[in-house]
């Protein structure tokens, strides 16, 4: 069965920084593209960043240059640091896995975590 685990989500000011992560159990990490989704209330579920089996990095327009996306396979686990938070920022956000690519775009993958809310207020 994999399970993905989303924590470190909080209510924060504006400009403060929070570090999510997504801990995985019943697959290898280590293997696939992982990324990060999030859906605020009223809109669709947005792709976030992503990261490869090779460490490749990619970002949504909207957080490029504030959050950074990060794993560690030996713990089966990936990151989301996101700094300079602003409160557009605010969603679930939800870790999911494994993601496709395709003509520039990344796909999601079959697997999703519960989500972890991140408030941001201005």
């Amino acid at each position: 069965q994999v399970q993905l685990v989303e924590s470190g989500g909080g209510w924060v000011q504006a400009g403060e920084s929070l570090k999510l992560s997504c801990a995985a159990s019943g697959i290898i990490f280590s293997r696939y593209t992982i990324g990060w989704y999030r859906q605020a209330p009223g809109k669709q579920r947005e792709y976030v960043a992503a990261i490869t089996s090779g460490t490749g990095t990619n970002y949504a327009d909207s957080v490029k240059g504030r959050f950074t996306i990060s794993r560690d396979n030996a713990k089966n686990t990936v990151y989301l640091q996101m700094n300079s938070l602003k409160p557009e920022d605010t969603a679930v956000y939800y870790c999911n896995g494994p993601l496709g690519y395709y003509r520039g775009s990344y796909t999601s993958g079959n697997y999703w975590g519960q989500g972890t809310q991140v408030t941001v207020s201005s």
